[in-house]
């Protein structure tokens, strides 16, 4: 049965544009899909909208942080006394996901008024049991972007159907421990199963060689536009960071995802004046370390390199082995920070040296941002 029941328009995808990110999507001419944390939204949206009133909406709409506003089909509802629990099958449109076909349910209780919305892991959801990820330890493996989407459409149904908004959320995924096999979960101490993800909603998907052919097209749209500068972006994230720091136009944009060395290779037979690289720490570190393919299944963060580079910003012998044990590389950056060692900085650094080398003295100028997960720089390099 199919997860979700597409509305039309931008909630199929990406609105059309000539340059940037949008552009690249419509050229691949791939589907998008939706996150683990838009069928949860979703799927939270009808329970608690059943809880209520004693209906499922089927299909049940949500709005997406950009603005889109997918309709998905309902596979799974139950009514009870005290809770309502609905499923969505993940659709991730053309993109090869492991979660592609899983059900995602929600299930909601009433809780006291004035308790909030609290979160719990069900089956096939893990639990974090290391620090470095973007929750504490112990707390279920739903992150903090589909946590205030799901916060928000409760308001929203509280709102409409005169409810207080206190309920307990318990997100699962059938056979959801046995698919996070297949992820890193394990390895990130990520216990029980899988995370429920995603910070547009959307799955971008990527063909290798539809997306580096996506890139090219991108870079000849920002050339023929006359842009002297462009951004390299890993995701909508770091895309929003160079937004705001250098008001780029979004034909000026490539949506850069996994594939540095596609960016860095065709930029240096079609130069630009400058090239910012934008990303998160953890994969503009894999850059940093020599890896043009930044996809976690074909390169992984150095930790020992990030040990070298904190020597090399003053750590001590302790700190440097700390680092080399961190479980993340968010962790390592912690690290750092809290001892005022500037690894966000060596990092960026280091990333665009490699950039550099890439280029092969064609006449661009590079800088590097490296973001964490909120959007906060972390470290940058200097204009070289």
């Amino acid at each position: 049965m199919s997860g979700e029941a597409h509305s039309g328009g931008e909630a199929q995808g990406v609105p059309e544009a000539q340059g940037g990110r949008a552009a690249q999507l419509k050229h691949t001419g791939l589907r998008p899909g939706w996150t683990t944390g838009a069928c949860a939204t979703a799927a939270t949206t009808a329970a608690y909208t059943a809880l209520l009133t004693g209906d499922f909406p089927d299909p049940v709409t949500i709005t997406l942080p950009k603005g889109h506003t997918p309709s998905f089909a309902l596979a799974a509802e139950e009514l009870a006394d005290g809770h309502a629990m609905a499923g969505i099958v993940k659709d991730a449109g053309d993109d090869p996901d492991v979660t592609h076909g899983a059900l995602v349910r929600a299930t909601v209780r009433r809780l006291p008024a004035g308790a909030g919305v609290v979160f719990q892991a069900g089956p096939g959801v893990g639990t974090i049991t290391r620090p470095g990820l973007p929750l504490p330890v112990g707390e279920p493996a739903v992150n903090p972007v589909p946590r205030q989407l799901m916060r928000d459409h409760v308001a929203e149904v509280a709102a409409r159907h005169g409810g207080t908004g206190d309920v307990e959320i318990t997100v699962s995924v059938d056979h959801g421990e046995e698919i996070a096999r297949s992820t890193w979960n394990p390895r990130l101490g990520i216990l029980g199963g899988l995370s429920i993800l995603g910070t547009t909603g959307i799955v971008v998907p990527y063909s290798c060689s539809a997306w580096i052919d996506s890139i090219r097209r991108g870079v000849d749209v920002a050339r023929a536009a006359g842009r002297s500068h462009v951004a390299g972006c890993t995701g909508s994230t770091s895309e929003k960071t160079v937004v705001a720091e250098y008001a780029l136009p979004e034909d000026a944009l490539l949506d850069m995802g996994d594939f540095a060395g596609a960016v860095l290779k065709y930029i240096s037979r079609h130069p630009v004046d400058r090239l910012t690289i934008c990303g998160g720490f953890a994969k503009l570190s894999k850059l940093a370390a020599g890896h043009l393919d930044l996809h976690s299944g074909r390169s992984q963060v150095d930790k020992g390199f990030l040990a070298e580079l904190a020597r090399r910003g003053g750590a001590d012998d302790a700190l440097a082995t700390e680092v080399a044990g961190a479980n993340t590389g968010l962790a390592a950056l912690q690290l750092c920070l809290a001892a005022g060692v500037p690894l966000g900085d060596l990092v960026a650094a280091a990333a665009r040296d490699e950039a550099l080398a890439v280029l092969r003295g064609a006449p661009v100028a590079v800088d590097v941002i490296c973001v964490d997960r909120a959007g906060t720089v972390v470290g940058r390099s200097a204009v070289a």
